[in-house]
């Protein structure tokens, strides 16, 4: 196969208009909808396929890569207008955003100045689909850290084919072009079938992760390599080349209003927007074929959104987010939204001038790499100098708040509600723990006793003498593991063993997990693990969930599943109590946002909202196993039929629907009271129940 020389660059202004339609509908499809647009698709698509394009005339040229002058060239295109929005959020993040916004900004600015803000996405398992309103002013780095992640590999790779294209000179030559073209499809065809894979597993994860987009920027690498061979065929047909165009751009259009694929990306349906891309770059290679989609892609406003693609992508979002935050909507709506757009617009027409027209235009008109690389990166080196000393601040804010609330007398937390002389006298104090950190994970959360929602190895940690005379296993979802902090005191106060095996969004039950995916197949495998240990070890008793809360606003109730039931019955057959914890309350709105944007006062709600009138274990009758403990502290989380955010100057829940340490630690002497004094007696009693032929389903 002969090989082709990549022509001399020239300027395709209908590219520039797609790379304007493709900002365009990722802004509008941002601000309006919850849909995926498909226009960062194009964009990864068209760096793949600019990036070969430059290499391959760079090997053609020179015979090799020029390493230092292609990175430092990015470097000085890309740094400044990106540290320009970095120190932009960073300022306005403490006026416009909550106190527990500020620590995950301050860590995901850091993430994104380094292009790594796609893995800090993926390990946070952020839902980048869902509300803006919880999202990060810098989440939308994520495409450029991928992208920029591709800069490091792909000329290591060009620079692999064309040694070995050279190499190949005197035995009949190959050229660089079929080397690289081989290279990319290779890397296309398993990044894809990655990406279908680790979508269907974990579509959260897959959705920022590099090796799921690779594909997308390895087809523009592609179609970078084989477009001299392409054009012969298609450019004397310019009826076909026409059709082609209007099809890419229609089909791109289509896209987001067509699929509701959000929860789909970046599996094979992304090869939707990457081919209409594709369609389009062919379409007008070979010169804009007569009623083609020419005209409409070089009108002047997609041409000049196109040139500004890349600094109004970097504005659109944080002021979409800062916008939501100052006017307290979940929407921007009609007017709101034409204001995000026409700001982003003018700030990224002003980054361009102001950056190009005033520092860099003190630069040489060409200057070497290490000036360019040292000039591009000034830009980011304050940002990644100031969020060291940001996060330094707010862990010494903590750290003061943390030794306030050593004070039970000022932070008693729950303990307010059986001491009405407490509770009448207690002063107000700043909210503990601190609402800058409000996750407050307990300790089964930090020392790996607990698998993660994907995890599927069972861990077993124990605490407590192994010469305890009773062991009580915590087995189930975070709702189990919440109440660690307070059982773990009552543990020690009685001399109990305390084993934990919890997971992520795995309940101790025989229903499986909704959703399917990765997270439900996980759950399944360590069910079967757990089953498996506490066969082969009975502990005296487990601790698990009793009911399920919901928030009844979105349709749901509290409840007992009919799996709990199921395996509290195989506790009963093993000789093994249950004690069952009623849930605790579901919110719709994060607590520690509330308390710190609306006041503790106005952020309760009332219990009949999230919980049942009483205990549905109580409704169970006959049909609750006599193994089973219920145990419901529902009075001291919702005391006068209201649930708190704060108690106590305690952080009640720590998000929407889990307790912080603090508060369940408060919890302890409640629990301690409210649990049988020897959870084995109950099993016993089970035992014999049975033996007399009086087992739970004879009295359902």
């Amino acid at each position: 196969m002969t090989d082709a020389r990549t022509p001399a660059p020239e300027r395709r202004s209908d590219l520039d208009g797609l790379r304007g339609l493709a900002a365009l509908l990722v802004a509008v499809y941002h601000v309006w909808s919850t849909r995926v647009s498909g226009g960062v698709d194009v964009f990864l698509f068209l760096t793949g396929f600019f990036i070969t394009a430059s290499l391959l005339r760079s090997i053609e040229r020179e015979g090799r890569v020029p390493f230092a002058r292609f990175w430092s060239r990015l470097v000085r295109r890309l740094s400044p207008a990106a540290g320009a929005v970095l120190l932009a959020v960073a300022a306005a993040t403490p006026l416009l955003l909550p106190r527990p916004a500020w620590r995950q900004v301050s860590e995901e600015i850091t993430a994104s100045a380094l292009y790594y803000e796609n893995w800090k996405l993926a390990a946070n398992a952020v839902d980048y689909l869902g509300s803006v309103s919880q999202a990060s002013p810098v989440q939308h780095f994520w495409s450029l850290a991928v992208q920029g992640q591709f800069y490091l590999l792909w000329p290591a790779v060009a620079a692999l084919a064309a040694l070995a294209a050279a190499r190949t000179r005197s035995g009949g030559r190959i050229g660089v072009r079929p080397l690289l073209a081989g290279a990319a499809a290779v890397a296309a065809a398993v990044s894809l079938a990655y990406s279908v894979q680790a979508t269907a597993a974990d579509q959260r994860w897959a959705y920022f992760d590099s090796g799921a987009r690779l594909w997308e920027l390895a087809l523009g690498a592609l179609l970078a390599a084989v477009l001299p061979w392409v054009l012969p065929w298609v450019r004397p047909h310019a009826r076909l080349r026409a059709v082609m165009g209007w099809t890419g751009v229609a089909a791109l259009v289509a896209c987001g209003a067509v699929l509701d694929a959000g929860r789909m990306f970046p599996g094979w349906i992304a090869l939707w927007p990457v081919l209409a891309a594709a369609l389009v770059v062919v379409a007008g290679a070979g010169g804009a074929p007569a009623r083609g989609v020419g005209p409409l892609l070089e009108l002047p406003p997609l041409r000049r959104l196109g040139a500004l693609a890349y600094p109004f992508y970097l504005w659109h979002w944080p002021i979409l987010i800062f916008f939501l935050a100052a006017t307290g909507r979940e929407q921007a709506g009609a007017l709101g939204g034409a204001f995000v757009l026409v700001l982003a617009y003018a700030l990224a027409a002003g980054t361009e001038p102001a950056l190009e027209g005033g520092v860099l235009r003190r630069l040489p008109a060409r200057p070497g790499p290490g000036l360019a690389v040292a000039a591009g990166a000034a830009f980011l080196v304050p940002v990644l100098a100031l969020m060291p000393v940001w996060q330094a601040r707010l862990a010494a804010g903590q750290e003061r708040l943390a030794e306030q609330a050593a004070d039970f007398g000022s932070y008693p937390g729950a303990r307010v509600v059986d001491d009405a002389r407490l509770a009448a006298s207690l002063p107000e104090k700043p909210v503990y723990p601190d609402l800058t950190d409000p996750v407050d994970p307990w300790l089964t959360h930090t020392n790996g006793c607990n698998a993660e929602l994907t995890g599927r190895e069972l861990v077993v940690c124990a605490f407590g003498p192994e010469s305890a005379d009773r062991t009580v296993a915590m087995v189930g979802d975070s709702h189990v593991g919440q109440w660690f902090p307070a059982l773990l005191e009552v543990a020690d106060r009685r001399g109990w063993r305390i084993e934990v095996m919890t997971k992520n969004g795995c309940a101790f039950s025989t229903d499986p997990r909704p959703g399917g995916g990765e997270a439900a197949a996980s759950c399944e495998e360590w069910k079967a693990q757990v089953d498996e240990e506490l066969r082969s070890a009975p502990p005296d008793a487990v601790f698990t969930n009793g009911t399920r809360s919901a928030w009844a606003g979105k349709g749901g109730s509290e409840r007992v599943p009919g799996g709990y039931l199921a395996r509290w019955e195989e506790m009963a057959e093993l000789g093994v109590a249950v004690i069952a914890m009623r849930d605790t309350p579901r919110l719709d709105f994060d607590a520690p946002e509330c308390v710190d944007t609306r006041g503790r006062e106005s952020c309760a709600v009332d219990r009949g909202e999230t919980l049942a009138p009483r205990s549905p274990v109580e409704d169970l009758g006959g049909r609750l196993p006599s193994n089973v403990a219920p145990v419901d502290l529902t009075g001291h989380l919702c005391p006068d039929e209201r649930c708190p955010a704060v108690m106590g100057n305690v952080l009640v829940m720590g998000d929407d629907d889990h307790m912080t340490a603090a508060f369940a630690r408060s919890l302890a002497p409640a629990l301690e009271e409210a649990l049988p004094e020897d959870p084995a007696s109950l099993a016993a009693t089970a035992e014999g129940t049975e033996a007399d032929g009086g087992g739970a389903d004879d009295t359902a």
